[in-house]
């Protein structure tokens, strides 16, 4: 079996950064060309390899190039069996994990999908799987999907959605040795921050995963000058969605929840919004993942990619090696237990398929 840890580290010392992925895409790409079970092309800086044995179910997994810029974490450090390093849990753990299996199983029992995308860490508008469902919809097409974002070998079900509304409030300006001539709009503020204080959040349990709404001031801009009341604040606020509501019903909600500090002369606008993801666990793919070798299931509370593939009607959810809380983090690191768990479900779901009867033929 190839040591899993190690590989890991081969792709952390490859610069990969939003908008740099070409040559982690390139030493992707001319591994998969090395192998005759896959025909594999290359969109961009997106690599794409799939399997074609006529199969009655296709499997798509998928992750993403990218890394987040470097935070002093650059250079991949293993000690005992843990490796450190930038994108080493988010996520060049799964693409190694991705990269071995891709190798080592040569005629699965699920015609398989593997993609390997850019710009995930980025706007919406740049992610290479965007692009990929936009102008070529053949490449990820699939019965069932995963996404080897972080989890720590647990299955992370769904995802949640997300808003962003920008709230203006108006005031008067005024000099502030007579404020009373005038209104301060940052005071304004206070009111809509209470609000927000209170809010409870929505938790509601689909298949048995447990969402977690919330809603956050995540920005807020005011002032004119040291001696001036200010008449204008401006409020984002970021509203995480359950998938058992839309992204427009949510939005809705928290515009009701704002009327009350709103006036005529103020303003609320859409910033962006994404639809999350129900859990789908009841797809039998799925389902043989998680009961064959006993994996925890809970809601993914963040939004992930998963969404694209919910919104082209493909059941989808996440499983990577690493811990997500260390996405990011300059002490970002992943343990060769993870990997090898993550490896194993895998390997077991390629080789064996829905029933278990095996069917596969592994290098």
């Amino acid at each position: 079996m190839v040591d899993l840890l190690s590989a890991t580290a081969e792709l952390v010392a490859i610069p990969s950064v939003s908008f740099h992925e070409t040559r982690l895409a390139d030493r992707v790409e001319a591994d998969l060309r090395d192998l005759p079970h896959l025909a594999v092309e290359r969109v961009g800086d997106n690599v794409v390899a799939r399997t074609d044995l006529g199969r009655p179910l296709r499997l798509v997994v998928a992750g993403h190039l990218d890394t987040v810029p470097v935070n002093g974490n650059a250079t991949p450090r293993v000690e005992a069996d843990v490796l450190w390093g930038l994108g080493s849990a988010d996520m060049k753990g799964g693409l190694a994990v991705m990269l071995a299996l891709a190798r080592a199983v040569r005629e699965p029992a699920v015609d398989v999908t593997w993609i390997f995308y850019r710009c995930e860490e980025v706007a919406w508008e740049h992610n290479g799987l965007g692009h990929l469902f936009r102008d070529r919809p053949d490449l990820v097409a699939g019965d069932v999907a995963l996404l080897g974002e972080p989890t720590d070998a647990a299955i992370e079900a769904g995802c949640q959605g997300s808003v962003r509304l920008q709230v203006t409030l108006i005031g008067r300006r005024a000099h502030t040795a007579r404020p009373w001539m005038g209104r301060n709009a940052i005071h304004r503020a206070g009111r809509l921050l209470t609000i927000l204080d209170r809010y409870e959040p929505r938790r509601p349990v689909i298949d048995g995963c447990e969402f977690r709404e919330s809603v956050e001031a995540v920005a807020i801009e005011g002032g004119v000058a040291g001696n001036v009341v200010p008449d204008r604040v401006v409020v984002t606020i970021n509203l995480r969605v359950a998938p058992d509501r839309t992204a427009p019903e949510a939005e809705a909600s928290l515009r009701a929840m704002l009327d009350e500090v709103l006036e005529p002369d103020d303003d609320v606008k859409l910033i962006d919004a994404a639809e999350g993801a129900p859990p789908s666990m009841t797809h039998p793919l799925l389902a043989a993942l998680r009961d064959r070798n006993r994996l925890d299931v809970r809601a993914k509370l963040g939004w992930t990619d998963v969404a694209r593939f919910a919104a082209a009607g493909i059941p989808a959810a996440n499983f990577g090696p690493g811990d997500s809380s260390l996405a990011h983090a300059p002490d970002e690191h992943v343990e060769r237990s993870s990997l090898d768990a993550v490896h194993a479900a895998l390997a077991d779901l390629l080789e064996h398929g829905i029933d278990g009867a095996t069917t596969a033929d592994p290098a």
